[in-house]
């Protein structure tokens, strides 16, 4: 990076140890369990508030239990999501949002309600894209 051009984030970002273009960069699990399909959706959902794990699968429709529980995981460890066990009978596990993970989901969120925003554009281009290609 040209340091006389750059930003002052951008110098500041310079001297950080992290590099999510380096295939070894930790930083690539995050980015991939925060931005995967699950894991935008899920941390979206829990933004709302605390759920409970199957007031959770019905929020991000179409998760399988498996993948939830996968996704819960991978995010509870990178301390975006908090999970809290309650001793009492039946079981109950309630999941939310640490402060890591509130801020994230916030920016996950701008990018969700632009491509919901967007969504008539995208459908235009995929229709004359397709036409194109039937040709």
């Amino acid at each position: 990076m040209d340091q006389s051009t750059a930003s002052p984030e951008e110098r500041q970002d310079a001297d950080l140890p992290f590099d999510v273009f380096s295939k070894r960069c930790p930083s690539r699990g995050l980015l991939e369990h925060a931005t995967g399909r699950w894991g935008s959706l899920t941390l979206g959902a829990l933004y709302e508030g605390s759920l409970r794990f199957n007031a959770l699968r019905r929020r991000v429709d179409g998760v399988s239990e498996k993948m939830l529980s996968q996704t819960l995981h991978a995010l509870e460890r990178d301390g975006l999501v908090h999970r809290e066990a309650q001793l009492v009978n039946p079981p109950r596990v309630d999941y939310e949002l640490t402060p890591l993970g509130r801020e994230v989901a916030e920016r996950l969120l701008g990018l969700i309600h632009f491509v919901e925003g967007r969504m008539s554009e995208v459908l235009a281009a995929r229709e004359r894209y397709d036409a194109a290609r039937e040709v």
